[in-house]
């Protein structure tokens, strides 16, 4: 089974200020454990960041740029996004084609947008999902803590299953790269 680590949003817009995720730093280290061990591995890190124009992740912008604490290589692949779908109109799918992928390991940010939607859609594109539970996050919603919002993402993806692929939601020390 050929395995991918996707790295989700974890821009300094999403990560500093007013809109910094829940508990942020302890979410980066945990992505950054688990892109150590893909690595060490020889597993593709896939790095994706979300754009808008005129808004705080405006391509090339300080909000867009990927948090200062996130630890990259120059080996990792890049993605770039505009909509929470992050096989949406990009090239993901066929750089993960290109690589045999057929399992990924899905972290960042945020966990009722792009997370969602990108868990979801590699479902239906028939991918084993493993969503590191404690390593992505977001922000109060006006309804719902953070907290709340993410507890219960963990809960409804790991009830998802599909016609021949499934979500594992797991705690990234238990993630078997």
């Amino acid at each position: 089974m050929a395995t991918a680590l996707l790295i989700i949003d974890v821009q300094r817009a999403l990560c500093t200020g007013e809109y910094a995720c829940f508990e942020i730093k302890r979410v980066i280290e945990n992505i950054n454990d688990l892109s150590a061990k893909a690595r060490e591995a020889g597993i593709p890190v896939i790095l994706i960041q979300h754009e808008e124009k005129g808004d705080l992740l405006q391509h090339g912008s300080e909000g867009w740029q990927l948090a200062e604490n996130l630890k990259t290589s120059p080996q990792d692949l890049r993605v770039r996004k505009t909509n929470r779908d992050s096989f949406y109109r990009t090239h993901l799918q066929a750089q993960l084609q290109d690589l045999g992928t057929d399992r990924l390991i899905i972290c960042g940010l945020q966990t009722d947008y792009c997370i969602n939607a990108t868990v979801r859609q590699a479902l239906n594109l028939g991918y084993d999902v493993v969503l590191a539970a404690d390593a992505h996050s977001t922000v109060d919603n006006g309804n719902l803590a953070a907290e709340d919002i993410i507890v219960e993402h963990n809960a409804d993806l790991a009830h998802l299953t599909g016609p021949v692929a499934r979500i594992d939601v797991i705690p990234t020390s238990e993630i078997h790269i």
